[in-house]
């Protein structure tokens, strides 16, 4: 779907820039000419459309391809530090400037770090955004053991902070909220009793990454169907915009314009 949104887009900016270009050098001056002979024509209707329409489309294609993106969390993999409902904003330039649609990069500099939010192509179906936290970098080895990560056999210092009784999870649920720390970055994540470890060793490949959600035992990440390729990039999270509670019916308020972690 994004895929398409973004291919619409660029087609968009195309066709009322031809529209704009051509009136602005082609049709105008012969107006002009008209006009000194007392004739005045104007545009007509899809060309002035077009025209009026041109710089607004631009804009958007512009920051959204290469500035910043906003996309809705759909899901609780990533709760307590996003939750269903988030409306968030993605850095696009944090990993290095690509290509509208075909997503290869152009400038390449930035690249992600342990610890990033990082928003992706899913690599199991590219037409999908996935948002998980990075773990392990190109060539490190990670094992996940009694719930547990290990990082080139180092486990993530975790600190317990007790029952989670937060939004974002069933309240018949027994949830503990605990503190990891990943590279330079300390962020809270879940637990939740009862729910299998499903132990693994993984070493990243190169140009890949390996990636989990916060909310860990409800997380469909890099455990199950591997690593991050470089090419499915999309961009660093930064900062919640916007939330709507799904089942309030309502805004959270107090989420709003929260930096991400």
């Amino acid at each position: 779907m994004r895929a398409d949104f973004s291919l619409l887009l660029v087609v968009l900016t195309l066709i009322t820039g031809v529209l704009w270009a051509l009136d602005r050098y082609r049709w105008e001056p012969r107006r002009r000419l008209a006009a000194a002979g007392g004739e005045v024509p104007g545009p007509t209707g899809i060309v002035e459309f077009g025209r009026s329409l041109f710089p607004i489309v631009l804009a958007v294609f512009l920051v959204r391809s290469f500035v910043v993106e906003p996309f809705r969390i759909p899901s609780g993999s990533m709760v307590p530090t996003l939750l269903t409902g988030d409306f968030i904003l993605v850095n696009k330039f944090a990993y290095g400037v690509r290509l509208p649609v075909f997503n290869i990069r152009m400038l390449p500099f930035g690249h992600p770090e342990r610890g990033d939010v990082m928003v992706f192509r899913f690599p199991e179906d590219p037409s999908k955004d996935f948002i998980k936290r990075v773990i392990g970098l190109p060539g490190d080895e990670i094992v996940y053991r009694d719930k547990q990560v290990y990082v080139n056999g180092e486990p993530l210092p975790i600190t317990p902070k007790g029952r989670y009784t937060g939004p974002g999870v069933p309240a018949r649920w027994e949830t503990w909220e605990f503190e990891e720390q990943v590279g330079s970055v300390m962020h809270r994540l879940l637990k939740t009793a009862g729910r299998p470890s499903y132990n693994m060793r993984a070493v990243v490949p190169p140009d890949h990454y390996f990636v989990m959600g916060d909310n860990r035992d409800n997380s469909d990440d890099s455990r199950r169907w591997g690593t991050v390729p470089d090419a499915n990039l999309v961009g660093q999270a930064f900062a919640i915009w916007m939330n709507w509670d799904p089942d309030a019916k309502m805004p959270l308020w107090s989420r709003i314009g929260q930096g991400i972690h």
